[in-house]
């Protein structure tokens, strides 16, 4: 059964209006639904719907609700991952399986050892990796779509670090503290982590000093040095595995 995605205001009284002109015409043209059809619809916020295709209009899709539930896939753990923003296509990536494994946000980040340069159209790549995320999330059947944060530099991600539970760096350098012992370790379970990823180069020593005294829990991934776009969905699948399940 195909699933869309409102905004919550588009639910009304016993009826569901979809108005983005792609899931219009995705109905239309590529699904070829008709008045009658079944659907499932996320109101983004708490409530996914099963509802009947009433009415088919050129701007609008209008769906009549048969059943409602609160969100069954979302897991209650939220997940926002800072990713140092890597080359070529590694992002899209990180951003497919990292939804796929339940993160919430994911914020891109400008660090030191950061490659690539904003040249005045980085807001087309986020597009890009909005779209992304919805295809992903469309795939695994989840309730809301994980939003793809503005990107900014590594000062503005650590003042963005107040309002999180617990902050967790897999740091390259760190020998002596593994995740497990660090998840393992904590004595209540958090509702808001920040999971911070390195771009290809790692943390520099400066940006490691900085998010250690910023009171972050820096951990080792294991014996191996994983590539960055192996880091964040590695760190997600054990923060969802200790955390979570």
């Amino acid at each position: 059964m195909s699933k869309f995605f409102v905004d919550a205001s588009d639910v009304q009284g016993g009826s569901i209006f979809i108005r983005s002109r792609e899931d219009v015409r995705h109905i239309v043209k590529v699904l070829r639904l008709k008045e009658g059809a079944e659907i499932e619809i996320s109101d983004s916020a708490q409530w996914e719907y099963t509802a009947r295709i009433c009415f088919i209009g050129e701007d609008e899709v209008e769906a009549e609700i048969l059943d409602k539930q609160k969100f069954a896939r979302e897991p209650e753990l939220q997940v926002t991952l800072f990713q140092g923003i890597p080359k070529q296509s590694k992002m899209e990536t990180i951003i497919q399986k990292c939804v796929e494994l339940g993160v919430y946000e994911v914020v891109p980040v400008f660090m030191e050892r950061t490659v690539v340069v904003d040249r005045g159209k980085f807001y087309k790549k986020q597009e890009r990796w909005q779209k992304i995320s919805a295809e992903a999330v469309k795939q695994c059947r989840r309730g809301i779509i994980p939003e793809i944060g503005d990107a900014r530099n590594f000062k503005e991600m650590v003042k963005a670090l107040d309002g999180f539970d617990r902050i967790v760096f897999p740091y390259e350098n760190e020998t002596g503290r593994t995740i497990k012992d660090c998840l393992r370790g904590f004595e209540t379970k958090p509702r808001r982590v920040a999971l911070i990823i390195g771009p290809e180069g790692g943390f520099s020593d400066e940006e490691a000093r900085q998010l250690k005294e910023r009171g972050a829990d820096c951990v080792s991934l294991g014996k191996t040095i994983l590539r960055t776009e192996t880091a964040g969905p590695a760190a997600m699948a054990m923060l969802m595995y200790e955390l979570e399940l």
